[in-house]
């Protein structure tokens, strides 16, 4: 593991269980951003929690984890609160960065890592009262994060049924921490969403969150479904134009900016990433 951060490549864990259904979208997309990423169930994980030692990115993929019986992420959530709970709040406290992906963002809220969690928040059924599934617009956050720039614009695609952001204060007047809004629906010119550019009816059109330091971050749409060109709709229907090369009309894949980010910010500091070990 130190030989692989000394070379400039962060090691990445995506976590999974029953249920999961992206891991490898995941594993591809962190491969794609310049990281050593392979996939671990949370079995694994738990029995050897010094797993994480040496690693810099851990990821919560999309899926339907134990078939979300109960709510969206609840049994993941529980088994990671009763098994892992310390280890991931560790990991987190030395600068590791957690994304957590649609299923992965209930099971972050679940869990306390980001606003909402804990009686403050919830993660609930879509207003249409169904499945959605789309893409959509998406504006970044106002605050710098390891993950993207504040004012950025995203296109990627959503599909859940549980993904509206639900924010219930400890106490009247608790104001709601809008600094940690990482993404939010938007129409195609950036302006207010409503359905079915707003897919669920989240408080504030939320479609993502950051814990406060910016390194968690939780989000509905999947970025790791839009990390090459023809991943997008759209992409058929180029015309290719002999004045300007190929590539440079070939849409922009970003959602694997996002990854991109994350994994640069590792290499950029990975040595204040220490492990309990000692070594990265």
């Amino acid at each position: 593991m130190a030989d692989l951060m000394s070379k400039g490549a962060p090691r990445a864990l995506v976590l999974r269980a029953a249920g999961t259904n992206c891991d490898r979208e995941t594993v591809h997309a962190l491969e794609l951003a310049g990281a050593v990423a392979e996939s671990i169930h949370v079995n694994a994980l738990s029995r050897d929690p010094s797993i994480l030692d040496g690693v810099g990115l851990v990821a919560f993929p999309g899926g339907f984890t134990f078939g979300d019986d109960v709510a969206s992420g609840a049994v993941l959530a529980h088994i990671l609160e009763q098994r892992l709970r310390p280890q991931l709040q560790q990991f987190v406290d030395r600068g590791g960065l957690v994304i957590g992906i649609c299923n992965g963002f209930q099971v972050l809220v679940r869990l306390g890592l980001l606003p909402g969690g804990k009686g403050r928040g919830a993660m609930l059924w879509n207003q249409s009262g169904r499945f959605e599934d789309r893409w959509v617009y998406l504006n970044s956050g106002s605050e710098e994060s390891p993950w993207f720039a504040p004012g950025e614009r995203y296109f990627m695609p959503v599909a859940h049924a549980e993904g509206r952001f639900e924010w219930f204060p400890d106490q009247p007047g608790q104001e709601f921490p809008a600094e940690q809004v990482a993404f939010s629906y938007c129409n195609e010119d950036q302006s207010a969403a409503s359905y079915p550019h707003d897919p669920n009816g989240s408080h504030r059109s939320i479609a993502g969150m950051i814990s406060a330091d910016g390194k968690v971050l939780g989000m509905m749409p999947h970025p790791e479904r839009f990390v090459r060109p023809e991943h997008h709709p759209s992409w058929m229907r180029i015309r290719p134009d002999g004045a300007i090369p190929l590539e440079e009309q070939l849409p922009v894949p970003l959602g694997l900016s996002i990854f991109r980010r994350a994994v640069d910010h590792l290499k950029t500091h990975q040595g204040d990433l220490v492990g309990e070990g000692g070594t990265r």
